[in-house]
């Protein structure tokens, strides 16, 4: 990575507008009022990364509705660079109900996000920042969202670090074939995945098997969920630090979250334990607080995490 980019991230990715049960506890079908929020994991990402004191862009595409206002201006008002946003006059804004239990309802077909592709979202601008950060839901969403993710992680002159989250999403894979995302995976820099999502999406039992099929990343980091996360660079052993130990009151986002403390651990070329205790520290924040976004975390709560 060098530091003469303009931006230290950039963020490619869906956000969509998101409504929670206002009392907790409620189903979706029992609840009469929502509190409002943005959820999506690359703008999750960008907003924490730009709390932490990094410059970062979002690169999305959203409607010309009042979603997309709103998305627009709390994503901006993390201190992330939303210059790149386009607006779509013909397509809404995502948005989608949940609980803290897991019940969900997506109302994402046919969005504005989804009809991103390699030719209204450039190279030249997603290659602009040290690191490029993806996830494996914007594949997943669309033919051309599929094209543009395997456009922006294609070698080249100018490439930055290419951190892929892998965010498997069953859900969205029902009628495609997951190993798709270890073949992007495999093409980047930087790699997040769940011991559980591999399982799921590959069959592969643990945190060695996932380096054994994906040896081609320099960093490989596997997320064994409350136990900890292990980290392999280049052909040493893991490294194994624990997750401390948390309340959870909501793990929504807490893959984002973690992913960004990692991010911003890389940036300041931190060792590797202390890139995944970033990550653990960042995971651990959000999940004690209720909501998508690590936007719902005090001034407070930010200082101390940049500390």
């Amino acid at each position: 990575m060098t530091g003469t980019a303009a931006v230290d991230v950039v963020c490619v990715g869906e956000s969509m507008v998101t409504f929670v049960p206002s009392a907790p506890g409620q189903r979706l079908a029992d609840a009469a009022a929502f509190d409002r929020g943005t959820g999506g994991a690359e703008s999750n990402v960008a907003c924490a990364l730009a709390r932490l004191g990094h410059a970062v862009r979002w690169i999305s595409r959203v409607g010309a509705d009042p979603f997309g206002d709103h998305l627009v201006t709390a994503v901006a008002a993390a201190g992330v660079d939303v210059s790149e946003v386009r607006r779509d006059p013909g397509r809404p804004t995502g948005v989608y109900f949940r609980t803290g239990d897991g019940e969900v309802a997506y109302y994402r077909a046919g969005s504005a996000a989804t009809a991103m592709n390699p030719g209204n979202v450039g190279r030249r601008d997603a290659w602009a920042g040290r690191v490029l950060h993806l996830s494996g839901i914007t594949p997943a969403l669309s033919r051309g969202c599929a094209d543009l993710v395997h456009a922006l992680t294609a070698p080249g002159p100018g490439r930055p670090l290419v951190s892929f989250d892998v965010n498997h999403r069953p859900a969205l894979w029902r009628s495609a074939d997951p190993r798709r995302l270890a073949r992007l995976a495999a093409r980047c820099d930087l790699v997040l995945v769940g011991e559980d999502e591999a399982a799921a999406a590959w069959g592969l039992p643990d945190a060695d098997a996932v380096r054994e099929a994906l040896p081609g990343p320099a960093v490989l980091v596997v997320k064994q969920g409350a136990r900890g996360a292990i980290a392999y660079e280049g052909c040493a052993d893991g490294v194994f630090v624990p997750a401390p130990d948390t309340p959870v009151v909501d793990l929504v986002g807490a893959g984002d979250a973690f992913a960004a403390g990692f991010l911003s651990a890389t940036l300041r070329a931190l060792p590797l334990r202390d890139r995944l205790a970033r990550g653990h520290a960042l995971a651990a924040a959000v999940i004690g607080v209720r909501g998508d976004s690590l936007a719902v975390l005090g001034d407070e709560a930010w200082g101390r995490l940049r500390a």
